[in-house]
């Protein structure tokens, strides 16, 4: 068993005997299962539910937890996977849409990368982090983030380029 392995293990094993454990299992996956809820769910406010919900399930059940040596983020992924065929089944009835109940490997790893990404904005300083959100997930342009923030259009393009610069490397640190 590899030590990452044996660390999630005895993590998983001192959460089932004390609930108040679960908080690192949560801040270790929320990542990897938002990434995947949202690429599945119209809005940011389903995902935000729907995640919630996840682990909710998982801190209800994880007593019945059995280790099998098959990482804790598949069992997560699994009742992810089933609370959006839920969601689709109670907003979507009319449609004719067939859910997959089991994430396949091709969303997984992009649900992975995401995750990724979240955590390496998470991990610019805040200018840059701010500049990215605004531009990328607000889809807010130079000029509006440069009079929000009260800078210069060139000093928000420096901070967009410096957190570019930033992400992409620590994006193929993690690749490596």
């Amino acid at each position: 068993m590899v030590a990452s392995e044996l660390d999630e293990k005895l993590l998983i094993e001192t959460a089932q005997r004390d609930p108040r454990h679960f908080a690192e299992l949560y801040r270790m996956h929320f990542d990897r299962v938002y990434a995947y809820v949202s690429r599945r769910v119209a809005t940011r406010f389903d995902a935000q539910d729907l995640t919630a919900e996840v682990f909710q399930q998982a801190l209800a059940n994880l007593r019945r937890f059995e280790w099998r040596g098959v990482p804790f983020a598949a069992w997560l992924y699994r009742i992810a996977a089933n609370a959006v065929t839920d969601h689709h089944h109670r907003t979507v009835r009319d449609q004719n849409v067939p859910p997959s109940p089991e994430p396949e490997r091709e969303e997984v790893e992009r649900a992975e990368r995401r995750a990724s990404l979240y955590r390496a904005v998470r991990g610019l300083p805040a200018d840059q982090r701010r500049v990215i959100e605004m531009r990328f997930a607000q889809d807010r342009t130079i000029a509006e983030i440069a009079r929000e923030l009260g800078r210069s259009e060139g000093a928000v393009k420096q901070l967009q380029f410096r957190a570019l610069g930033g992400l992409r490397a620590r994006l193929d640190q993690d690749d490596a």
